[in-house]
């Protein structure tokens, strides 16, 4: 899958559409798509099914589901520009397949840890779930049912953690790294 098909002219659209959701102020929580205003799901497909941004866009539904998780937690205008910025990061023809895992690779580690406070438990369930990730990455291998133990406990710990004093911290960074990860993202190799 190409994000956005290889085409420049989807990008174009889809930015166009957001800028004017953007505009008129259209772009808000709380629901996906009712009444021309909606989330930045809703603003994007006009619904609320992740998956359209596959058939549309050739975006992973996994990180449409990013997008939608930040979006409703980051501070009020950082969450209306929020659509515009994960569109425009994506350049057309570029793989995404790898940046779900390397953005919740990323997040134990410099979110979860950083913010997970004295407990002892929480701690090494982070730390559990970096192994885990590392050997993975480091053998190509992994077993998924310790994975997905680690990475369900770590990620309860991360959004614990964001829902602290760091919340609003917390959410910018991880806006400002899937970012960095989608416009980052590489071409396909032929």
């Amino acid at each position: 899958m190409l994000a956005y098909h290889n085409d420049p002219v989807i990008k174009a659209d889809i930015l166009s559409q957001l800028q004017a959701h953007h505009d008129a102020d259209e772009i808000v929580r709380g629901h996906y798509w009712e009444n021309g205003t909606g989330c930045a799901v809703g603003c994007t497909v006009h619904g609320k099914n992740h998956v359209e941004y596959e058939r549309l866009f050739g975006i992973p539904r996994g990180l449409a589901r990013l997008e939608d998780t930040i979006f409703e937690h980051l501070p009020n205008g950082d969450a209306q520009q929020w659509p515009l910025r994960f569109m425009r990061a994506i350049v057309p023809g570029a793989d995404l397949s790898k940046v779900w895992r390397e953005f919740h690779e990323w997040v134990p580690r410099n979110i979860a840890l950083s913010n997970a406070g004295p407990d002892r438990a929480v701690r090494a369930a982070i730390r559990g779930t970096i192994a885990v990730f590392g050997g993975r990455i480091a053998t190509g291998q992994g077993n998924d049912n310790a994975r997905r133990t680690a990475h369900g406990a770590a990620r309860y710990a991360a959004w614990r953690a964001a829902f602290g004093a760091a919340h609003s911290a917390a959410y910018r960074a991880m806006a400002d790294k899937l970012i960095e990860l989608l416009a980052t993202a590489p071409a396909p190799t032929k």
